[in-house]
């Protein structure tokens, strides 16, 4: 590991994080007079003091104006972020300082703000799989495909191709004829995908995900479960389309592809199939409920923002309208509870019957 920047050793003496708010960022953003790149890497590579890594790359990035969201632990990094376009290659040059063979994916879509700030954490895991530690060799992945490779395997009788996202993502896109798991988050994933897959250890499995480290993790701990023939769509979805692109393959990817950005989303190709949540009418573009005691994410199409005002149904809208002072009122109130259309996360239930107190 080289050696990190010598202000780190001081970094108690500055706090490493952003000290702005979300108008100022977002002030900040929409007076930018150049273009960014959204890029996406992952690598799994021990990491002795993830803390220090963590505050030598908020330092340097920061100079370059990145924002974005990245974790870093023991057993490697994840990053997303967002890059001037004249900073990416010292963007790339420093990640590869600490994790050399690191491959970077660009984003298909550039429509809209994807971070308004940079986010680095140091944390047990890059990506929590429900599992216990050193249970399986997370190095030990299946075999990986390019999308020309992928196109052809996927076509052969008898093969098992498996999403291995959540279903908000799959909802929007995905390739026909996947199993697409019912599942709120990747900490579920793995014990729900091996069920499924009850009775086809000697099948030629096939993985797909967004970029690529949720089958890291997925085919290492299914080659572990006995799965003999593992193989997975090298660099995910969006490696794919680039690949598609640039060597005039056929797309087998229908929809969109879901992202963890403030996109929500890249169009893969123009078929919709998925819904509005509140009328039924095709429509495949994420939003957040504008309550935001609700927040909860779902679909909905543009008729039905503009009447609900962006939000997931008329008693949010009603929520919504009251008083500041009266919403403040709410807020305090709310307590966990499970809603409909989300994604996994407990939500605050709807406190209607305060409203005329």
């Amino acid at each position: 590991m080289p050696d990190l920047d010598p202000r780190v050793k001081v970094s108690h003496q500055k706090n490493l994080c952003n000290q702005l708010d979300r108008d100022q960022l977002r002030h900040q953003l929409e007076a930018e007079d150049f273009a960014r790149k959204t890029i996406s890497c992952y690598m799994y590579k021990h990491i002795s003091d993830p803390e220090a890594l963590r505050n030598d790359l908020f330092l340097r990035w920061s100079e370059l104006n990145v924002r974005g969201r990245v974790y870093v632990a023991e057993e490697g990094i994840n990053a997303q972020v967002s890059v001037p376009e004249s900073h990416v290659e010292e963007f790339c040059a420093i990640a590869q300082e600490h994790f050399p063979k690191v491959k970077f994916k660009i984003a298909v879509e550039e429509n809209g703000i994807s971070f308004l700030k940079l986010i680095i954490k140091a944390k047990d895991k890059i990506l929590a799989d429900g599992q216990d530690d050193g249970s399986y060799d997370v190095t030990n992945v299946g075999n990986h495909l390019t999308a020309k490779e992928w196109n052809e395997v996927m076509a052969l009788e008898g093969t098992v191709m498996v999403d291995i996202r959540n279903h908000y993502e799959s909802e929007v896109g995905h390739f026909e004829g996947a199993m697409l798991p019912d599942v709120d988050s990747f900490r579920e994933e793995l014990p729900v995908v091996k069920k499924m897959l009850e009775g086809k250890e000697d099948k030629k499995i096939l993985l797909y995900c967004t970029g690529g480290i949720r089958c890291e993790k997925t085919s290492a701990w299914l080659k572990d479960k006995g799965f003999k023939d593992v193989n997975q769509l090298h660099g995910g979805i969006i490696d794919y389309y680039q690949q598609v692109q640039a060597e005039g393959l056929e797309n087998k990817f229908v929809g969109k592809n879901f992202v963890f950005d403030g996109r929500m989303g890249e169009r893969i190709s123009e078929k919709v199939i998925a819904h509005c949540h509140s009328c039924g009418k095709a429509a495949d573009s994420h939003i957040n409920c504008a309550w935001q005691v609700c927040h909860v994410l779902f679909i909905q199409c543009e008729e039905c923002q503009e009447k609900l005002k962006g939000c997931c149904s008329a008693e949010c809208v009603e929520s919504l309208e009251l008083p500041e002072e009266k919403q403040l009122d709410l807020r305090r109130l709310a307590v966990p509870n499970k809603k409909n259309f989300n994604k996994g996360r407990l939500r605050p239930s709807r406190l209607f019957s305060h409203h005329n107190h």
